[in-house]
């Protein structure tokens, strides 16, 4: 019984004896950390006054690209936007040109169907303004005076409307001989090459077309007025000249509708 109970108590005695022989590393010992680290309580949890630890630079950067990535899409929604607007801008602009062009070939069929017989006095149909359009002094040219320009191209603009082709051409040609320096003068001088056309006279309007890039070679109807000139030259048999045309406006115009066009035509040569 005696040698039963010693044994007993030397088991409760090991493990308290083996736990003081673990040595105790001091904080000024210089040798090495000490456990707990700095900054933590004897049960593990962090002392450090409350404070927010800061992220890590890897953190930072990943924070940095999610915020380019986000602006990027953002830009890449903007532009998408932008495009299908320019886009539907650019269509719009082909069917206003491909509908404006058709009504002068109908008009022009019109005409044609309904003249007049040979020996008869033309019609005295149109506006007051209209008239004294296509009666206007042929020769000399007069002082700048944009108000008054602009009612002579309206009045000229106005035969194209009401499909008076004949009038039409002398009121424009009478305009760009009083006016060739008008800031008028690049239309008028298009229109000519497009009422010429709808009268069936194509030497008349390929010559036009042609003066509207010699004459204006930065007005915005130069891409309109050369491929109309490849539709007339086609039209006189110069097959060989048109897709050199063509290939002008697609180079040099490629952002407008008769780029468009000629891009087409050339797709069928």
């Amino acid at each position: 019984m005696t040698c039963r109970r010693a044994l007993t108590v030397l088991a409760l005695a090991l493990p308290l004896t083996a736990w003081g022989a673990v040595p105790v590393v001091g904080d000024n010992t210089g040798s090495g950390s000490s456990y707990p680290p700095s900054g933590y309580g004897t049960s593990g949890a962090y002392a450090g006054g409350g404070a927010t630890a800061q992220p890590s630079a890897q953190g930072q950067l990943f924070m940095q690209l999610q915020q380019m990535q986000e602006e990027i899409s953002r830009l890449r929604g903007m532009l998408e936007v932008q495009q299908n607007d320019i886009q539907r801008m650019k269509q719009e602009a082909l069917e206003r040109y491909q509908d404006l062009d058709q009504r002068i070939v109908s008009g022009a069929a019109a005409a044609n169907n309904n003249s007049a017989p040979a020996g008869n006095a033309p019609s005295d149909a149109g506006s007051a303004s209209s008239a004294s359009a296509s009666q206007a002094p042929a020769a000399g040219t007069e002082p700048a005076d944009p108000a008054k320009e602009k009612l002579y191209y309206e009045a000229a603009f106005d035969l194209v409307k009401a499909k008076d082709f004949d009038k039409a051409s002398q009121a424009f040609a009478a305009f760009l001989r009083k006016y060739p320096n008008s800031s008028y003068a690049g239309n008028a001088q298009y229109w000519l090459g497009e009422v010429n056309l709808a009268k069936g006279d194509l030497q008349g309007a390929g010559q036009a077309f042609a003066k509207v890039s010699q004459l204006y070679p930065k007005h915005a109807k130069v891409p309109d007025s050369l491929y109309k000139l490849a539709d007339v030259e086609r039209r006189l048999g110069h097959t060989d000249k048109v897709k050199g045309i063509l290939q002008q406006v697609v180079s040099q115009y490629p952002n407008t509708s008769a780029a468009q066009l000629a891009q087409r035509d050339l797709q069928r040569l």
